[in-house]
């Protein structure tokens, strides 16, 4: 049996992804199906490391961006989707796999169009409120869908679609120990910590902002921040700056990057998060912490303002969006939740009802049933 795993080249596509095979090989490993060979097909490998541990062959494809904007990049990218398609047509009739699974994004285009003609049975995952562009199309003649907000059935064929939950890693899926996470970073067992999560790229918006508020806020609290690998040397450089005479300084710990074993303790050490409204929204609910939401203004077709928004409605976060975020206000929103522990144990409660554990082991069972049909067929 072949499985192909094709998505976007972000975290936000490719972990899932990741999550995903992590249950594929579990399963095949406790039921001893013989034969299996999982690969991953995108214009970027993301991460080799995750693709080598997983046991998951890599395959290039270039696949072209369709901007909602005017760009010239556009004619140029149309040209390298449709090289894009005919080396993916190739490629998976060369390994003629039994069942396709598309995460979205522009890079699954080539695959899933590839699938199609070849008649390879395609399963999707929808992580946004609304679809991104080709789920939305892929939705027509994949065999299932699965998603994460209840309220993408409306896009789809209802008859096709389960809401299985988001896949999350399984080394990160739950909070380390909150004793064991304070001394992991030296933290103070006595202050809140605020954990800044900004994502692999990191977010300007919020590093400039988090850089202006340090001052206020360390005078109460303790802060994990993760940057992002662009923008570490100059949020350390400006924090060391700023706290150079403060008594403080030692409440502030900045990362370029968080390995899971630091996510997973930055999240047992959390009183509040701080993130952008991708798919990290799913993890902040499976660890059951309150958070602040920041969602990315100019995401295609305001996927992250709807993300935000939903997850809002159901009591776990707030909402600050990008026009009004500045330090003042970013301060006074983490003084009011976290100084009443009311509002503190609703938010944590009503992330923990929003979670829906078993996303990847549901999405790789069907994998695998497919599959294996396809096989014997």
């Amino acid at each position: 049996m072949k499985i192909v795993f094709t998505g976007g080249g972000t975290g936000g596509h490719f972990y899932p992804i990741i999550a995903v095979a992590e249950q594929v090989n579990n399963i095949i490993d406790k039921e001893k199906i013989l034969g299996v060979k999982l690969y991953y097909i995108s214009d970027s490998p993301y991460d080799k490391e995750a693709l080598f541990e997983n046991r998951i062959a890599y395959e290039e494809i270039n696949s072209g961006k369709l901007r909602t904007y005017f760009s010239l990049k556009n004619f140029s990218d149309m040209f390298k989707t449709f090289f894009g398609v005919l080396n993916a047509i190739y490629k998976i009739y060369t390994i003629y796999p039994d069942v396709v699974f598309g995460k979205g994004g522009y890079a699954s285009f080539p695959t899933l169009f590839a699938a199609r003609i070849l008649n390879i049975p395609v399963i999707i995952h929808e992580s946004d409120s609304a679809p991104g562009r080709v789920n939305e199309w892929a939705g027509h003649f994949a065999k299932k869908i699965a998603i994460s907000f209840k309220e993408t059935v409306d896009y789809f064929p209802k008859e096709k679609v389960a809401c299985t939950g988001h896949p999350i890693r399984r080394e990160i899926e739950y909070p380390g120990n909150h004793k064991e996470a304070l001394d992991y970073f030296k933290l103070e067992s006595q202050l809140p910590v605020i954990f800044i999560l900004g994502g692999s790229q990191g977010a300007e918006l919020i590093n400039n902002t988090i850089l202006d508020a340090i001052p206020r806020l360390i005078k109460n609290y303790q802060i994990i921040h993760q940057t992002g690998v662009r923008n570490f040397k100059l949020v350390a450089d400006r924090s060391s700056v700023m706290l150079a005479d403060d008594k403080n300084k030692s409440r502030y710990l900045a990362y370029s990057f968080l390995n899971p074993l630091q996510m997973k303790m930055a999240a047992g050490a959390a009183t509040i998060i701080i993130s952008r409204a991708g798919s990290t929204l799913f993890e902040i609910a499976s660890w059951g912490v309150p958070s602040i939401l920041v969602p990315f203004t100019e995401s295609n077709a305001d996927h992250a303002k709807k993300n935000a928004f939903a997850y809002a409605r159901t009591g776990a976060c707030t909402v600050i969006e990008e026009m009004n975020m500045t330090a003042n206000i970013l301060s006074s929103e983490i003084e009011r939740i976290v100084g009443d522990k009311r509002i503190l144990d609703h938010m944590a409660q009503c992330a923990k009802a929003f979670n829906r554990p078993g996303g990847a082991e549901k999405i790789a069972r069907e994998l695998i049933d497919i599959g294996l049909s396809h096989e014997n067929s």
